[in-house]
């Protein structure tokens, strides 16, 4: 019997956070070609600018451990912020801004960003929005595509830990995850299609590309997709996170699934594909609830509380956390539910100053002190 190498399952972890003037707390507009610099100075290869002037991207280089992931996260936050601070600016981690208008914004001034802007119009001028995307080492190109329709039936429970952006254009949208709603205005986003083999989906990209609709397989933006760069099945679908403990644990409950699903392959066995159409309610109710009102338990056809399902996803997983040495970080998870996540934060501290006889901007203005204070590790 054939002895199959198991995948090296690292990781690597990308954020996008945001800029803002720290008297006005609104948005930096135009970003001074010398912050880029700097960051790119000291950081080397692991920054870089985002479509909007107020964006900022960074990555993790491919770490063999979440541990390692997370130190570098620390490392890289607090290196943006102390830049941003010497340009008299501010950092925050959320998906989006409590108050700031999209209409403001100006992008950034690159040829790649100047075509996506002529080709999107007024949708991509929107994208006033913050994500974090999780790569995880899966060298088999078919057990990517085998995986990736796997893994779609849990990224609810994974957008619903992550919610951090309740507010748009100052206003309490109700939802703990607007991005979503911003996001899925752009072509190819959403949950991926399935595909019987790795072939099927380079006949499909290659269809897409001859035709003239896309460069190649980085503008397949779905909720997970097989990375165009590296051999890693990318998650996509979360907010990031204001604290880096938050955002790794996430990232590490993400890399027990791929591998606990890997291990149900190894066994001739495999997880139940869901259809798209079910997946997509609980991608609904984490956008619109987060943790707060459960999601569907298909097997049973029964919606079932949130801390029910990731006690389930933990025991499921334990052996994977255990095997690649974070089974705490994933356990962090429960203090996530204890707290709340950034989007409820958020909202208890704007109804507290409004409560308190604050107006309503600046409520949202504590809102914006309270990402910046919460952004940059501490430790």
């Amino acid at each position: 019997m054939t002895q199959h190498k198991e995948p090296s399952f690292t990781v690597g972890i990308e954020e996008e956070y945001l800029l803002v003037d720290p008297k006005t707390r609104d948005l930096l507009i135009e970003a001074p070609d010398s912050l880029m610099a700097e960051c790119e100075r000291r950081l080397k290869g692991q920054v870089s600018p985002e479509f909007l002037q107020s964006q900022i991207e960074i990555g993790t280089n491919c770490c063999n451990t979440i541990k390692e992931a997370a130190e570098e996260l620390k490392y890289l936050r607090r290196t943006v912020s102390d830049v941003a601070r010497e340009h008299g600016l501010a950092m925050i981690a959320a998906s989006t801004h409590p108050f700031a208008q999209w209409d403001h914004q100006k992008h950034t001034r690159k040829e790649r960003y100047d075509v996506i802007a002529q080709d999107m119009q007024g949708v991509v001028h929107r994208l006033v929005i913050c994500g974090m995307h999780v790569h995880v080492g899966l060298d088999d190109d078919d057990l990517r595509i085998d995986l990736l329709g796997q893994i779609s039936y849990f990224l609810p429970h994974l957008l619903a830990l992550s919610t951090s952006s309740p507010f748009w254009r100052g206003e309490n949208m109700g939802l703990k995850s607007y991005r979503l709603s911003v996001f899925d205005e752009m072509p190819r986003t959403g949950l991926p299609p399935d595909f019987d083999s790795f072939t099927e989906y380079q006949r499909h990209v290659r269809t897409m590309v001859e035709a003239g609709l896309i460069e190649d397989g980085t503008k397949l933006w779905w909720d997970v997709r097989l990375s165009a760069r590296y051999p890693t099945l990318e998650m996509r679908i979360n907010d990031v996170c204001t604290t880096v403990e938050d955002g790794v644990s996430i990232a590490a409950i993400y890399l027990c699934l791929l591998r606990m699903l890997y291990r149900l392959k190894r066994s001739n066995q495999r997880w139940r594909r869901y259809s798209n159409m079910l997946v997509q309610e609980n991608r609904w109710r984490a956008q619109r609830y987060g943790i707060d009102e459960g999601l569907v338990d298909f097997g049973k056809s029964e919606i079932v509380s949130y801390s029910d399902l990731l006690e389930e996803v933990l025991e499921l997983t334990e052996v994977d956390a255990l095997a690649l040495d974070c089974l705490a970080e994933a356990r962090h998870a429960r203090q996530i539910l204890v707290r709340g996540t950034s989007a409820h934060r958020q909202i208890a501290v704007y109804e507290k100053a409004l409560a308190e006889g604050a107006e309503k901007q600046e409520a949202l203005r504590q809102v914006v002190d309270f990402l910046i204070s919460e952004s940059v590790p501490r430790d």
